[in-house]
């Protein structure tokens, strides 16, 4: 059911995005805002002592929200866990019985460690396993059944140029998301019959303050032979966040209602290296 007064190309789209408070998720939710959608936004609004780097805060989501409403759209949140797959049901549940029913979700959480193979530890890939592929499992798998109901809808599985590239010195977080294409390829092929397509965005390094000091000293150091890996074919260090989200716009949008199984690179050309 589109919004009479909604404008844009997803115009009145009910979407639900996970990691929303801040970097790619929020980035991701002014965007598809901006063009007349109304948001489920989620995010754990904690760190984690596995990760070295701090993760939003409940004022980060809040941040969101204000700017989600300042566009004019609908928009519910909620502090979860992606990993606690009751809770995060509950919230969207809730979501969209608010805003009357489900059109598209991003499965946008992730986190990161870094480090060489032999200082990785079970932890790491537990943490990492758990937030990045089951955590996007639990995403679709609370929004399919919304979707279902609407009769068809867009699921956008974040993964990452990594996934691709087989990047190192990230091992957990480059096979997790190495996963999220076969969860994607596994759903696309299932759901297709039900008009529910499913696709993931492959990004290179965004600005988005994911950056464990254990990869940068390990670049830094000992594994300098590998920086060349990480390096974009054209000319910039990194992307911004909203050239992710005009990918997830498009496949959100019915501009792309044949689209299916993509794996879609921003990229800068850091795979065809």
């Amino acid at each position: 059911m589109v919004s009479a007064s909604a404008t844009g190309r997803v115009a009145g789209k009910r979407v639900l995005i996970t990691g929303a408070a801040r970097g790619l998720g929020r980035s991701h939710a002014v965007r598809l805002a901006e063009e007349g959608a109304d948001l489920i936004l989620i995010d754990i609004c904690r760190s984690l002592p596995q990760i070295d780097y701090p993760l939003a805060t409940e004022d980060d989501l809040a941040e969101t929200v204000r700017l989600v409403a300042d566009l004019g759209r609908r928009c519910v949140s909620h502090i979860v866990d992606v990993r606690d797959e009751a809770a995060l049901r509950a919230a969207v549940d809730d979501g969209v019985a608010q805003l009357g029913g489900l059109d598209g979700a991003v499965a946008n959480a992730g986190v990161l460690t870094g480090g060489p193979w032999h200082e990785t530890t079970s932890e790491d890939w537990r943490i990492v396993v758990d937030v990045n592929l089951i955590g996007a499992w639990n995403t679709c798998a609370t929004a399919i059944p919304h979707l279902l109901e609407q009769g068809g809808g867009s699921l956008v599985n974040i993964s990452s140029a990594g996934a691709i590239a087989g990047f190192p010195l990230q091992t957990p977080y480059t096979a997790a998301k190495h996963g999220v294409i076969g969860l994607t390829l596994s759903l696309a092929n299932e759901l297709a019959a039900h008009s529910i397509r499913v696709n993931s965005v492959h990004p290179t390094g965004a600005h988005t303050g994911m950056l464990p000091d254990s990869l940068g000293k390990a670049l830094g150091g000992e594994r300098s032979d590998l920086v060349p890996l990480f390096i974009n074919a054209m000319p910039t260090p990194c992307v911004e966040p909203v050239d992710v989200s005009n990918a997830v716009l498009f496949l959100i949008s019915d501009e792309s209602r044949f689209v299916t199984g993509l794996q879609f690179k921003v990229d800068a050309g850091v795979t065809i290296n």
